[in-house]
């Protein structure tokens, strides 16, 4: 059966330990281990390390049905970014870079970009897609569920302000911070990409217009759209699909 641990990690860049929850499959322990695939899962804003595993609580029978190893970072309420006014809260550097070079020296990983995934869910959407644009040399695939792609219409939520400073601030340029302006890095085919939404989503608009950014700019991805809202109960659906896509691409890339 799969084995769930939960790790601290030690972060260089934050100077802190990070609390991670790691789901590996039975295939990828003992002295015959097999190297498997890895995708990361980002929880969204409020959320920690536990929140997919509480969203999944099969989780762990997945991990064994598909071969997959499933890894769940405390990102805290950082939105995944580097922030520049917080040098505590350096959360791409941590999950691009420290995070993966640890996972892929203590698991049984295939440790490549071709066997290497990110999604999240809502904050953690967002992060999903800010990574792996920014790393394609590190994350082969990558999706959002009911993901934040645009954070501009929302200034004043989610404690963003705290992150980059308030938008007319003047501290950062909320353009440069949000990941539908991150489009203009992506050629056709280097990254695979699926995101999905809900229509009673307050997120809806922006992963529509997400999706015409990609579509202007030919490049390919799956965009589902599906009756729902921001809850739990979405998420727990629209992973299932999102695995699927994944094990495909790890599947291709082989």
């Amino acid at each position: 059966a799969a084995k769930v641990d939960t790790l601290l990690i030690k972060s260089p860049s934050m100077n802190k330990d990070v609390k991670v929850v790691v789901v590996t499959p039975d295939v990828a322990l003992g002295k015959k281990a097999l190297a498997c695939p890895v995708l990361y899962l980002l929880h969204g804003y409020g959320g920690n390390a536990k929140t997919w595993i509480g969203i999944k609580p099969n989780l762990p029978q997945i991990a064994d049905e598909k071969g997959m190893i499933f890894v769940c970072p405390d990102g805290k309420n950082s939105w995944y970014w580097d922030s520049p006014l917080n040098p505590s809260y350096r959360y791409e550097t941590f999950i691009s870079s420290e995070l993966v070079k640890y996972i892929d020296e203590h698991y049984k990983t295939i440790a490549d970009r071709k066997g290497r995934a990110i999604t999240g869910l809502s904050m953690g959407g967002h992060g999903a897609l800010w990574l792996a644009i920014r790393h394609q040399d590190v994350f082969g695939a990558a999706g959002s569920t009911s993901g934040g792609l645009d954070n501009r219409p929302f200034p004043d939520n989610w404690d963003m302000k705290e992150q980059i400073g308030a938008k007319d601030a003047g501290v950062c340029d909320w353009d440069d911070y949000t990941v539908i302006n991150q489009t203009g890095k992506l050629k056709d085919g280097a990254l695979w990409i699926i995101f999905d939404c809900g229509y009673d989503d307050f997120f809806f608009e922006v992963n529509q217009a997400f999706h015409q950014k990609l579509l202007e700019r030919g490049v390919m991805h799956d965009f589902i759209v599906r009756p729902g809202a921001h809850t739990g109960e979405y998420w727990s659906n629209s992973i299932d699909y999102q695995i699927l896509f994944f094990l495909k691409f790890f599947r291709a890339s082989h």
